[in-house]
């Protein structure tokens, strides 16, 4: 039986999509005995069936669904003169089928890496979605942030921004389906908003409190 993403192409053109995994050796507790892929649209979800060595030496036969989605990148932009930071605002179905109040998430700007290196592909994404030619750029942490079911690493960067490096339009691709606002804060607003809910999204509260930590918008530096 030919399927699609295994042993013909899928319509992304990729094959082999169950074979990722089997191959761990990294842990000797742990022994891949099967992958199963179960969905291959654009990300790929996969069920794994592994034996597990626990704590008291017993085996057990355990299964895990993993969404792969390929690794990230984000990146908070920051304005130290004038101490505001930039965000994205843009609709997110995913949270507001789960509980937000109209899905409209602001956030920092972040993309896939679509098979650039994480600067390359965050100075491309920060173009896109905000119109900003970004310089330097500070490597901050580079976080799992889903690990129970999604294999994404988020590579996230902090980088200073001016009225003058904000070159573009931004809004995203329009071929992409994005409508992506800029929303440009205080900083000390946009902490508040991290307390009141209004800023809910994990990468941005992360950023914003390691610059609270870190002191990169304060005056005196």
């Amino acid at each position: 039986m030919n399927t699609p993403g295994v042993d013909v192409p899928d319509a992304r053109g990729r094959t082999g999509l169950d074979r990722v995994g089997r191959d761990l050796t990294g842990n000797p507790a742990v022994i891949v005995r099967d992958v199963e892929l179960l969905a291959a649209a654009w990300h790929v979800l996969r069920r794994t069936t592994y034996d597990y060595r626990r704590r008291d030496g017993s085996w057990a036969r355990e299964q895990r669904e993993t969404y792969d989605r390929g690794d990230g990148a984000t990146v908070l932009l920051y304005d130290p003169d004038r101490r505001t930071v930039l965000l994205t605002r843009q609709f997110r179905f995913p949270v507001y089928v789960n509980g937000h109040p109209d899905g409209m998430f602001l956030e920092t700007a972040a993309g896939l890496l679509d098979g650039d290196d994480p600067a390359a592909a965050i100075r491309r994404e920060a173009a896109e979605e905000l119109g900003v030619t970004v310089g330097e750029l500070i490597p901050v942490f580079r976080p799992w942030t889903s690990p129970g079911s999604v294999t994404e690493r988020l590579h996230c960067f902090a980088a200073p921004y001016s009225p003058a490096s904000r070159t573009g339009e931004g809004g995203g691709l329009a071929d992409d389906g994005e409508d992506i606002e800029a929303v440009e804060l205080p900083f000390d607003e946009a902490l508040a908003m991290v307390d009141s809910g209004e800023i809910a999204d994990a990468k941005t509260i992360m950023l914003l409190q390691w610059a609270a930590l870190k002191g990169v918008l304060d005056r005196d530096r």
